[in-house]
């Protein structure tokens, strides 16, 4: 895991712990060439937040587009943020959105870098 950590400082003890499971079996190269596709790919729950503060203003759902959720991005979008309380719950749970978005794009790497 100290590898993994001095590759991918950024992130929580959560993903990291998901993270080195997957890549477990991943030589040095595997390795790097999975922190640089995931690194670009995963989202950040700060920036999820900030994205989800966006609804207060008029501009619901930004962040359900960010995590691939263009449905309940559209529905925020014409409904107000489900009238603010959608926005609010998002807000409360917004590292578990990024999480959740991130464990379904290290799956993805992984399985892409384990065919090669």
């Amino acid at each position: 895991m100290a590898q993994l950590y001095q590759i991918l400082p950024e992130l929580e003890f959560q993903e990291m712990t998901y993270v080195q499971s997957l890549v477990n079996n991943f030589d040095e190269q595997q390795l790097v060439n999975f922190a640089n596709i995931y690194r670009s790919r995963r989202r950040d729950p700060q920036i999820i937040l900030l994205t989800a503060l966006l609804g207060f203003v008029g501009i619901s759902g930004v962040h359900r587009f960010l995590i691939d959720q263009v449905g309940m991005g559209i529905l925020y979008l014409f409904t107000g943020g489900l009238c603010i309380i959608g926005t609010v719950v998002d807000l409360v749970n917004h590292k578990q959105l990024a999480f959740d978005y991130n464990v379904r794009i290290a799956n993805e790497v992984a399985r892409m870098l384990s065919r090669q």
